[in-house]
């Protein structure tokens, strides 16, 4: 089937150090090599009206759904899961397989 995208947008709750959760993020997603590749980014230019409270998103990329489904139940990511869980006010969540039409230079 290819290459699985898990897509997290989050708004995080108030007062929560969005630095530290980013670090865990980062620590997690290095860890378990079932990641292929990992990124995360904030928002910066969207209309409010547009982002509608969402502030950051993250992007993982697996060989394939069953590589995610391990991940899923990796100890670093069941561990990390709580934590995060704990800062989030509202979260959108999207997996699906990738259908690469540009590839990368």
């Amino acid at each position: 089937m290819g290459e699985l995208k898990h897509l997290v947008l989050v708004q995080f709750k108030e007062g929560v150090v969005v630095e530290e959760i980013l670090k865990g993020m980062e620590k997690m997603a290095s860890e378990i090599d079932l990641v292929k590749c990992f990124e995360w980014g904030h928002d910066t230019r969207s209309v409010e009206m547009l982002r509608q409270g969402f502030t950051h998103v993250f992007m993982f990329t697996f060989q394939s759904a069953e590589d995610f489904i391990s991940f899923s139940g990796h100890p670093s990511h069941v561990g990390f899961s709580a934590t995060f869980a704990a800062s989030i006010e509202k979260i959108l969540v999207f997996d699906y397989p990738a259908v690469l039409v540009k590839p990368p230079p």
